[in-house]
């Protein structure tokens, strides 16, 4: 049995459940559990304790790209889990930035990870482009091509303060369970976009379905033909289930749900979902 939990995320169900604009999920196999994502950090460690999530069982941590709202609970994964091996894309250390106007530019990395103290003598990183297996049957997408021309980043972000060098986000990764039924696929932000990532993940696995597709989406900003492509390739997919949280936008959100509504589930912290190997 796999189930996958929603540790963090904007919205929250559940006695206890926090909600943060964030997003952490925790995989478990049945034999091995990644964690992947973090949140900001505040409600990581509660969630998990109400939820009954051992983080200190984490046998891999994998971080989707370098914003705050996705590595700032990575500090108390990593003091929960000291040995677990840290996966992410060499340029997740990067500065980041977002903003209009330099004047009020807003740095969306975090210091420990430019700095790389996740980094020790005792503990593996895995900083690879590359698709890599985090444990058995749970792989990282690694970099994934910019394949066609209707997806961007979904937002103005940058690599300095001044706005002068557009960050293209290419640590922009997935995660991916391959099962005799299909590809199960755990989006951070799908900043690379997620046709981009679900065509990458198709050339990976061989052109396998895709049994089902949860995650942040970054479609809020998206412009019209942007999301009639990404209607168009997700009736092609045709996962069994999807359910879009996080960065998505609340205007995707429904328009999806109009587009799939029988094949749509509501994600929020405190959601677990389980499927048969």
């Amino acid at each position: 049995m796999i189930s996958i939990t929603v540790l963090v995320e904007n919205t929250a169900r559940g006695p206890g459940i926090l909600g943060e604009h964030g997003l952490a999920w925790w995989i478990d196999t049945g034999a091995h559990r990644v964690l992947f994502d973090t949140g900001q950090g505040m409600a990581l460690t509660p969630n998990a304790a109400r939820l009954g999530v051992d983080l200190a069982r984490a046998d891999a941590i994998v971080l989707s790209h370098g914003h705050f709202d996705h590595v700032g609970g990575l500090e108390a994964a990593l003091g929960a889990a000291p040995r677990a091996p840290v996966f992410l894309h060499p340029r997740a250390v990067e500065t980041k930035f977002t903003g209009a106007d330099p004047a009020t530019a807003r740095r969306i990395s975090i210091p420990d990870v430019e700095a790389e103290r996740f980094r020790g003598a005792s503990r593996r990183v895995v900083a690879t482009r590359h698709p890599s297996e985090v444990v058995p049957g749970v792989w990282a997408t690694g970099e994934i091509p910019r394949a066609n021309d209707f997806e961007d980043t979904g937002g103005p972000f940058f690599l300095d303060a001044a706005l002068t060098r557009p960050d293209p986000l290419l640590d922009d990764q997935a995660l991916y369970l391959p099962t005799p039924a299909g590809a199960i696929v755990i989006l951070g932000c799908a900043h690379a976009g997620v046709v981009n990532t679900l065509t990458h993940i198709a050339q990976l696995t061989g052109g396998a379905p895709v049994r089902a597709l949860f995650g942040g989406l970054h479609l809020e900003n998206a412009s019209p033909r942007r999301m009639e492509e990404t209607v168009r390739a997700l009736r092609a997919y045709s996962p069994r289930q999807m359910g879009f949280c996080h960065c998505t936008g609340l205007a995707a959100i429904r328009r999806l749900w109009a587009e799939f509504p029988e094949n749509s589930v509501q994600l929020a912290a405190g959601r677990r979902l389980e499927f048969g190997n």
